[in-house]
């Protein structure tokens, strides 16, 4: 198909069809993922510390889901806004979505085995209770009798039946989601019906709803009920933040390394990089901070005990040195370096922020499971008090387990990703909008 604005484009199999050379990218993400794996199995049974274990394990596989979450967010605001300039990337984003079809056996299958097995944790209680203190109410009772009578009142919501109903709801509607606009998108390529743009601009609002709801609550049961004694109607929203910053930099970086590869030549070009990067430094970046301090200017002014509790677990021993760098390095140098349309036009300085916000991204998932609320934390009459007592607190962030965890889970979903564009399209051919899409220039 050759297109008659954009004569740089190269249109060619080799430059928009997938073939070997991803399959080989694919095998050898895979045979990384394999090798963490099991050297994080070898450790996490050296260690015999389960609780170190599934905090590990939720907090990196929350990272990765957050991942394919921007993508499709990505894709539901391209259809809902009719954005001709995405098309260019579009496919990218569809094979990181697609992911959320399978991702439910990394967290939602360890949920299940975790509640059904009942079995019963030293120090934590039965089933769930290993990584949610709310899944045991008698052990918390009897371990934290005044954190009880609060999460008392709340068991109608906080119980561990509806917790996995939710989560099983969750998963299935990501899953339906992705497949159906993935599924379509492709069909459009076979059959160049452009009804099919219009199907799917006309349910991405619907969509854009569920994926709103979804991902609160989600965020809600998984990280913010760690705590759950403490709450925040703006964590969903924080969380939702989250996801574009993960999201939107792994599908620049995944553009990038493609034309790395000879994909792609002339059909992405610096003008979609830029636009990419302002979605990075819309989303991921400013709207992130804003969230990120209305939150905690609110609970500060506050100043209700309930509330700041959370807070303070993040600013007592090294926990203050993580709460700084995300400060800086989520927020005020990201913020310099992409609000120039050079650092988002020239490849090498685009990736480096890529890799920077993933990095960074995958901190502030850290941040929100890690931290635990002292048992005494009401016991002290002034916050001086408390972090001269707990100055010692580190974060664990040296264990190695982390990053053979996160090698396991983006291996398995980088591979896996790399494996779908490997067999098919890398570009949505036959969108009525693709011209548009080749032709694209910032203003």
């Amino acid at each position: 198909m050759a297109s008659t604005f954009a004569p740089t484009a190269d249109l060619s199999d080799r430059s928009v069809l997938g073939d070997s050379r991803l399959a080989r990218v694919s095998q050898v993400a895979l045979l990384i993922a394999f090798a963490c794996a099991v050297a994080a199995g070898l450790l996490a049974a050296r260690r015999v510390d389960a609780h170190t274990v599934a905090m590990v394990w939720l907090q990196n596989g929350i990272f990765v889901l957050t991942l394919s979450l921007g993508a499709l967010f990505f894709l539901l605001i391209q259809h809902i806004t009719s954005a001709g300039w995405g098309i260019a990337v579009r496919r990218v984003a569809e094979a990181h979505a697609a992911n959320l079809r399978w991702l439910w056996i990394v967290l939602l299958l360890p949920m299940l085995w975790l509640h059904f097995s009942h079995r019963e944790w030293p120090g934590h209680g039965h089933g769930l209770a290993l990584i949610w203190p709310w899944a045991d109410p008698a052990h918390l009772a009897a371990a934290h009798p005044a954190e009880a009578s609060i999460v008392a009142a709340k068991s109608a919501y906080l119980n561990t039946q509806f917790f996995l109903i939710r989560a099983v709801a969750y998963f299935a509607l990501w899953a339906g989601i992705a497949h159906w606009f993935v599924a379509t998108s492709r069909a459009q390529d076979a059959s160049g019906d452009s009804a099919l743009s219009r199907r799917m601009r006309t349910l991405a609002g619907p969509a854009l709803i569920v994926y709103a709801l979804t991902t609160t609550f989600a965020a809600f049961d998984w990280i913010m009920s760690l705590s759950p004694a403490w709450f925040s109607t703006m964590f969903g929203v924080y969380f939702f933040a989250g996801t574009c910053a993960g999201g939107f930099s792994l599908l620049a970086f995944t553009c990038l390394r493609l034309q790395s590869l000879g994909y792609l030549r002339g059909v992405i070009t610096a003008e979609h990089y830029q636009d990419l990067g302002k979605m990075i430094w819309a989303f991921g970046i400013v709207f992130w901070a804003y969230i990120a301090f209305s939150q905690y200017m609110l609970i500060w002014y506050g100043n209700l005990p309930e509330e700041t509790v959370w807070f303070l677990a993040r600013q007592i021993g090294d926990w203050s040195w993580v709460s700084v760098a995300l400060l800086f390095g989520h927020f005020i140098i990201p913020f310099v370096f992409f609000i120039s349309r050079w650092t988002k036009r020239w490849n090498a300085t685009l990736a480096f922020g890529c890799i920077w916000m993933l990095a960074f991204a995958w901190l502030d998932i850290y941040w929100l499971v890690m931290p635990v609320v002292p048992s005494d934390v009401a016991t002290f009459t002034t916050y001086d008090a408390l972090a001269a007592a707990y100055e010692g607190t580190a974060t664990g962030l040296s264990n190695p387990l982390n990053f053979l965890m996160l090698g396991a889970l983006l291996g398995l979903s980088i591979g896996l990703t790399a494996r779908r564009l490997s067999k098919g399209a890398l570009v949505c051919r036959r969108d009525p909008r693709f011209d548009e899409s080749l032709r694209f220039e910032n203003i």
